[in-house]
């Protein structure tokens, strides 16, 4: 139980996207991939309200352009429509027209408004989906309030592992959910990644208000995740509020807003650590947390630098107290920077302060980084701004997986 001020939040451990009211979601097998699920839906009892984030790629895929014109249309959606194996990128008129016919199939199955259906995809570029395969998942798949796993496991790729997470929280004397599922291994260097985000909340929230915590959450979560500094052409984040909580509509201007934005941001932040750490080949979680930065937003600068460093990421790996390799990530940000008040420390020994060296343990610091979780502390003495960042080590597998990735 996490509690901010005068307002508690709780976490649920066996939460999933569905315990929200109003949700149910579901997943199958359609012959995209040779056994694995493949094609999964997530659907709101009622229309909900949307929010969502988008790849800043300049070659997003026809599924994200019909997702936005549906989004544009009404600022609701009722169902969404995802499937992995391949993306749908890079594939021109007859891509577009078949991300349009996919979100036209789950539309006259539930007999709800195009528009109400955002469709979005995940896998190999620059293959045309299999339209058999996709008309054969959107008419048969079901969603349940026992579907969540099978959806969890529909919209994976090279994931090793189901990433969720849900919280819940008091708002006008109601108790609201808000929880999430989401896909991502390789290709993660947000402003967005190579990942999907699915967010669902029973509370009552206009979509305008949605997308202004969505955006807050998202600039200090998912954009704060890198595993191998690429950009995808496919990643999105969707949030939908359906209402189903009948508390006062939500604003920044209702005494609650604060509980919703920290639950919500909870929610971003557990999915982008997930993300993190099930990088393609990786074995452990990289947390980099940043003080004392002229700005907050120099202080999460300087944090995706050093957890985005390929040299850092090696030596985590090889569980090497390196610390030079951090003070060269922190050398080229564009932050503000003095390295006579700058100090590093890997999990609890300083390494490095006020420009000199300190004297560690390295049998001490070979042992903190066999951990799951290694943690960089950055003190720059500058200001007040504070950072985090989260990304992964750099291993072997990597490069195997990723050197075989269409095959």
């Amino acid at each position: 139980m996490q509690a901010t001020e005068a307002y508690t939040i709780e976490k649920v451990e066996e939460g999933t996207i569905v315990t929200p009211v109003g949700f149910t979601a579901g997943g199958l097998h359609s012959g995209l991939r040779r056994v694995k699920k493949d094609f999964g839906l997530l659907m709101s009892d009622q229309p909900a309200s949307v929010a969502a984030v988008y790849t800043q790629s300049h070659f997003q895929a026809p599924p994200l352009k019909v997702t936005q014109e549906s989004i544009a249309a009404s600022g609701k959606l009722q169902a969404v429509a995802i499937n992995s194996a391949i993306a749908n990128a890079c594939t021109g008129e007859q891509g577009l027209a078949n991300a349009y016919k996919m979100r036209e199939l789950i539309a006259d199955r539930f007999s709800i408004r195009k528009s109400y259906v955002a469709v979005t995809s995940t896998g190999v570029i620059g293959e045309q989906l299999p339209m058999d395969k996709i008309t054969y998942g959107a008419q048969n798949v079901y969603a349940t309030k026992d579907g969540a796993n099978d959806f969890q496991q529909a919209i994976l790729t090279t994931d090793t592992k189901e990433k969720k997470t849900c919280y819940q929280l008091i708002i006008d004397g109601e108790t609201v959910t808000i929880a999430g599922a989401a896909k991502g291994s390789g290709m993660i260097h947000p402003n967005m990644a190579t990942m999907l985000g699915f967010i669902t909340t029973d509370a009552t929230v206009e979509s305008e208000y949605l997308q202004t915590a969505l955006s807050h959450s998202i600039e200090k979560s998912f954009n704060q995740i890198t595993v191998d500094g690429e950009t995808s052409t496919n990643d999105m984040v969707l949030a939908l509020a359906n209402g189903s909580i009948a508390n006062n509509s939500l604003t920044p201007q209702h005494p609650d807003w604060p509980a919703f934005q920290q639950a919500l941001q909870l929610v971003c932040e557990d999915l982008a650590k997930q993300i993190a750490k099930d990088g393609e080949g990786a074995t452990k979680l990289i947390e980099v947390n940043v003080t004392g930065a002229a700005s907050n937003e120099e202080a999460r600068i300087i944090a995706k630098n050093v957890v985005g460093s390929n040299l850092v990421k090696t030596a985590v790996y090889g569980m090497d107290a390196n610390w030079g390799r951090i003070v060269g990530a922190i050398g080229y940000s564009e932050a503000k920077v003095d390295a006579d008040r700058c100090s590093i420390s890997i999990e609890d020994q300083l390494v490095f302060s006020q420009g000199t060296p300190c004297p560690f343990s390295e049998e001490q610091a070979k042992q903190d980084m066999s951990k799951e979780k290694v943690t960089i502390a950055i003190g720059l003495n500058e200001g007040d701004g504070l950072g985090t960042a989260w990304g992964c080590d750099l291993t072997y597998d990597y490069v195997k997986i990723n050197a075989s990735y269409r095959t």
